[in-house]
């Protein structure tokens, strides 16, 4: 049987909403997707899940149609399945592993968890707080979420600190409506209050509070989780010129202040003629969001080809199906402006890719004579993000890397006793998935610490 494939959004209706793209299985579909599952013994699938979620066994509660069981199973490795069934890239990870892809296509891992979360009625039972020691995370990302989830089922007395006014980080964003929801990011972080955890925004740490702050009201353990916010640019003539985004900014106005719907206060304007820079899912929201605030047009610029192109296939082809024009093998090398500063084109070079080099990966060359000018008003930077040297300034006694990411040893300890970190702070700017396995291991080892020192 091959996979059964799920229902998306009319794709005209798509061009003008920021309703959700994919659509979810219903029962029927379901049920037929659960059935090809071979509940292999040796579970190769769960190998490839970060957060080590047992997916025969929640699989096979779905065949029986018992979502209830099912997402009991997943809730003993994620508390946050709703978003990992959306937006983790499963691909690459727990399918990539399934041995029903061996000759044909892989179990839809995902879109059963997914299913799960949206269905369940999640009235499973945690245990209680036991009134032990204060933990403090700071951020309220996907790894600050994962690791106050499990640090409160294992008891603790957990307060996350948020530096926006609405609490979910880059889930909330970062990530547009049209592929995470709004209410679920809400309904998930609703869950950990019902744990009790405790939410607190609208506080920058390392300017309305800092870690001897936070050691002087009694937290006998800190989790750093605050992600990797300032952007990077590409150094080319130009990028100071009136229309020039950061791709974190973009989406921020866009998703979190609602720039696209001109009844908010912070309009985009008229985008008209827009370039993405990049090839990550980041790019391809970007583009997205940006045809759904009514650019004139949207073309993505990427200096490989399709096949190294980093973002999720079906991002891609989400993108493709929308109007996104993609121009790989192209790198831009100048913004070009009027006399008023106004972006009007966008002056790029072709490039090919290399010989293999002793990694084997190819690298792109630019072409002799290949200059062409690209017409734009509006160009937005998706080329990647770094740790935000706020950390450096005022915590000088945490190590950080050339990279002006935090140091950490192998239990996710900073060089500052009791401080832990994870997630892009650490990594530099990855995936969902990967600050949620951090967040995760992070909870477990300061639940050593703890035991040993108190």
């Amino acid at each position: 049987m091959n996979r059964v494939e799920m229902r998306l959004l009319d794709i005209d209706k798509r061009k003008t909403t920021f309703e959700e793209v994919a659509l979810g299985y219903n029962k029927k579909e379901m049920l037929d997707e659960a059935s090809r599952c071979l509940n292999c013994k040796n579970k190769p699938c769960v190998s490839g899940c970060l957060v080590n979620i047992d997916i025969p066994k929640f699989i096979d509660f779905l065949k029986k149609d018992n979502v209830d069981e099912a997402y009991n199973v997943i809730s003993k490795s994620s508390l946050l399945p709703g978003i990992c069934g959306r937006v983790c890239p499963q691909e690459t990870q727990c399918e990539a592993k399934c041995i029903r892809g061996i000759k044909g296509e892989s179990i839809a891992i995902g879109r059963l968890e997914r299913y799960v979360a949206d269905n369940a009625a999640k009235n499973f039972v945690f245990s209680e707080s036991e009134g032990k020691a204060k933990v403090a995370i700071i951020g309220s990302g996907p790894s600050g979420l994962s690791c106050a989830g499990t640090l409160s089922t294992l008891g603790y007395d957990v307060t996350v600190f948020e530096a926006m006014h609405k609490f979910g980080g880059v889930l909330i964003y970062g990530i547009p409506e049209f592929r995470l929801p709004k209410t679920i990011v809400s309904e998930e972080i609703e869950k950990l209050e019902k744990l009790g955890v405790k939410f607190i925004k609208n506080v920058v740490f390392g300017k309305t509070i800092d870690i001897n702050d936070l050691i002087d009201e009694g937290y006998k353990a800190i989790f750093i989780g605050c992600g990797a916010g300032l952007p990077n640019f590409m150094g080319i003539p130009g990028e100071n010129l009136n229309g020039v985004y950061s791709a974190n900014e973009f989406l921020t106005r866009v998703n979190l202040m609602k720039a696209s719907d001109e009844r908010y206060d912070t309009p985009l304007g008229d985008l008209g003629d827009v370039v993405v820079v990049g090839g990550g899912n980041v790019a391809m929201d970007a583009s997205r969001c940006a045809l759904r605030a009514k650019a004139k047009s949207v073309s993505l610029v990427y200096r490989r080809d399709f096949e190294q192109m980093p973002a999720r296939k079906e991002e891609v082809l989400h993108a493709q199906e929308e109007g996104v024009n993609f121009n790989v093998l192209t790198n831009p090398c100048e913004i070009l402006g009027d006399e008023l500063d106004n972006i009007v084109g966008v002056k790029c070079v072709k490039m090919e890719l290399s010989a293999p080099d002793s990694s084997g990966r190819r690298r792109p060359v630019e072409i002799k004579n290949s200059q062409f000018i690209k017409k734009a008003n509006t160009v937005i930077m998706a080329i990647g993000n770094n740790p935000n040297p706020l950390i450096k300034n005022i915590t000088p006694a945490i190590k950080l890397n050339q990279k002006g990411c935090i140091e950490i040893d192998e239990n996710h300890m900073t060089s500052l006793p009791g401080v832990f970190a994870g997630g892009d702070i650490v990594t530099g700017a990855a995936t969902v998935i990967l600050a949620m396995q951090a967040g995760k291991e992070s909870a477990y080892s300061i639940d050593k610490y703890l035991k040993n020192k108190l």
